[in-house]
């Protein structure tokens, strides 16, 4: 039987290992940024009809693009939110067994261009891809939901690479339309698709660039003449220039960071740092991904701390050398070792936007899912060459991919159980706020809210700016007793100096607010959440429109739930001046007619209409794009007529009643 066939009996085996090894995981919870991004499933309402679709699919705020296909994906799965997780992680897991084959065809014709018998070829391919497959870091890309945008990326880069090449041997063999429309397709439309996955699909061309370089020029070089010409054309147009560009962006990034200094946005270290980090942080993960291990750091990584200077902490230096080595040696060897040279040297590739000047944070496992691609193919290149070491080779071959499968399951089973899941992060990540928070609402599900909170406060003395600590402080509080003045002070001191909380504080708060105005949590009361926000607003990390009118919001919150709609009123008013937006001046008059007092919010949306609309400057973004798609709908238009004409009701109901009573009291008398 010919090499291809026995593989290709071999992958549908590897597919149902991959499938057990991660069945446990499937019955998993959202996580972390899941719920940053599928409720958009349901913010404009069911997505059942084209209106709605276009709404959902252009609402991405991610990257330029919004990454829409990562989001069209979802609708495989769901078409409004909420929604069960079970559909969403047994789509990751198809797509991560559909990027397997996919990887097997993308090894088999490297192997194939590198002139290498089609036995060994074959064999080489189905270990790289079954070492990848089963690897168990890249859990945490597969079944953390939202990060099917960077398993996507994955799909079109190798995609587009095999349209690529089979459109370089057309134009080898002087079918140069053919040729020409191959690549212009892989190199140009699948890197469109992956980047409007994720923004680190732009980096196909660079990939493409690396594969010419080190495996065909020396092997495959086109001859002179019209071939040649079209083939420079192309890799010059579709290759050589986007990949400059990107280059050209992460070091003008770079550049740039380094001449403001000081730390960017929320993050508490600054591009400089960020730079001396990484290396580290690439170190790591290269250590993970050859030293292999079944349970790792998850997806909680904000304890990781930056390097300050080249030799704090003292393994900085070290990393960067490597590092420069590791890319220095590679090139190389490109010639004598091509295919280890191009694994290591598209790893590095892979990394660049992630890893390097863009201030994203430091560290995320799910970053090595694409540029790990090659990484166990130089392994399976000199395992599968059976002339030496024979029979150690072939009892690799069994033991690696059943060791790794095994390490997966372990790993899967953790994913699977949101519980044991929660606590082996926290003891693995003693120091990562995100980490105990999660742990502590764990204990706290239990019953065991008093040991929640114990933690909880000896953290929050070492950490005493960690906000979401302080508020899971106070939800043990409430399970076990009630909030103590201490207690109070603590969060306070938190909300005075925590880094921009996101929508962190607001969905606590909404947890809270009943808690608080109707006796059930002793100690906590309005007048409680009124300083804590109070705190907030003296907070210069929260200085920002966004978390001011957030928090201006919920002072208004405070004053409606205690009866004072004029009040809540003024503070909806001074939010909404803050940063005018339809959306929420129609959530704040909602509240208010929610509440009884719709004549209050007509005031509102009357006060939101008479704000003068300043022109938005445009940008080639999704978020553009939204807003058109919002103004040709007439969307907010509809939405606050709609909204005035119910509250137009009420308040006219609210007028009978009161007439009918009073009528009636003086029939009475």
């Amino acid at each position: 039987m010919p090499p291809r066939y026995r593989s290709g009996l071999l992958l549908p085996v590897l597919a149902l290992v991959t499938w057990w090894a991660y069945a446990p995981g499937l019955h998993g919870g959202f996580l972390f940024d899941d719920f940053g991004s599928l409720p958009a499933l349901g913010a404009y309402g069911p997505v059942t009809h084209w209106a709605t679709f276009w709404r959902y699919i252009t609402s991405g705020t991610a990257d330029p693009t919004g990454r829409p296909l990562a989001l069209l994906t979802f609708l495989l799965d769901a078409h409004n939110w909420p929604a069960p997780p079970l559909p969403f992680k047994r789509t990751n897991l198809i797509l991560h067994l559909a990027n397997g084959v996919l990887l097997y065809a993308l090894l088999a014709r490297l192997g194939d261009l590198l002139s290498i018998d089609a036995r060994r070829v074959r064999l080489a391919a189905l270990l790289g891809c079954s070492l990848w497959l089963l690897h168990p870091l890249l859990v945490s890309t597969t079944l953390y939901i939202v990060q099917r945008e960077a398993m996507l990326v994955a799909t079109f880069v190798m995609s587009g690479l095999l349209a690529w090449l089979h459109g370089r041997q057309l134009v080898l063999e002087g079918r140069l339309k053919a040729g020409s429309l191959w690549s212009l397709l892989g190199l140009g439309g699948f890197t469109l698709l992956a980047t409007l996955s994720k923004a680190n699909g732009v980096l196909l061309p660079l990939y493409a660039v690396l594969i010419e370089l080190i495996v065909l020029i020396p092997r495959r070089p086109i001859p002179d003449g019209t071939a040649r010409r079209t083939h420079q054309i192309i890799m010059i147009t579709l290759g050589v220039i986007p990949a400059a560009t990107v280059l050209g962006y992460i070091l003008w990034t770079a550049v740039h960071g380094l001449w403001l200094g000081g730390p960017v946005g929320v993050r508490p270290w600054s591009i400089g740092q960020r730079l001396l980090t990484e290396p580290r942080i690439l170190l790591d993960y290269l250590k993970m991904l050859w030293l292999p291990r079944p349970f790792s750091s998850g997806l909680f990584n904000d304890q990781y701390i930056a390097s300050t200077s080249w030799l704090h902490p003292s393994t900085t230096l070290p990393s960067i050398l490597a590092v420069f080595a590791l890319i220095g040696g590679a090139w190389w060897q490109r010639r004598r070792h091509p295919a280890l040279a191009l694994a290591v040297l598209f790893y590095f590739a892979g990394q660049l936007l992630e890893s390097s000047s863009i201030p994203l944070e430091l560290y995320f496992e799910h970053r090595n899912y694409t540029p790990a691609l090659l990484m166990f193919w130089p392994l399976g290149l000199w395992l599968a060459d059976t002339r030496q070491m024979r029979w150690l080779k072939v009892a690799l071959m069994l033991a690696l991919p059943i060791t790794l499968a095994g390490m997966t399951h372990a790993r899967t089973v953790v994913w699977g159980n949101v519980q044991t899941q929660g606590s082996i992060w926290a003891r693995i990540n003693p120091a990562s706020p995100r980490a105990q928070a999660n742990v502590a609402e764990i204990e706290m599900y239990q019953g065991h809210a008093k040991t929640a909170a114990r933690k909880l406060k000896l953290l929050l003395a070492i950490q005493p700016d960690q906000a979401q600590l302080a508020f899971n402080l106070i939800n043990a509080r409430c399970l076990s007793g009630g909030v103590n003045p201490t207690d109070l002070k603590i969060a306070r001191t938190a909300m005075l100096h925590t880094a921009n909380t996101g929508t962190l504080f607001i969905r606590w708060f909404d947890r809270v607010l009943p808690l608080a105005t109707t006796d059930h949590c002793q100690g906590l009361t309005p007048s409680a959440l009124l300083e804590l926000i109070n705190a907030g607003l003296k907070n210069p990390k929260l200085a920002t429109a966004g978390p001011q009118q957030d928090m201006t919001y919920m002072q208004g919150r405070i004053a409606l739930a205690q009866h004072d709609p004029d009040t809540a009123l003024a503070d909806f008013v001074r939010a909404l001046d803050l940063l005018p937006h339809p959306g929420m001046a129609l959530e704040a008059a909602a509240t208010l007619g929610q509440y009884g007092y719709p004549e209050q919010g007509l005031r509102l949306l009357d006060h939101y209409q008479h704000i003068p609309q300043k022109a938005k400057p445009m940008s080639l973004n999704m978020v553009t794009l939204h807003d058109w798609v919002l103004t040709r709908q007439n969307y907010w238009p509809n939405e606050v007529a709609r909204l005035s004409k119910q509250l137009m009701l009420d308040a006219n109901t609210d007028s009978d009643n009161t007439a009918r009573s009073n009528s009636a009291q003086k029939t009475t008398h």
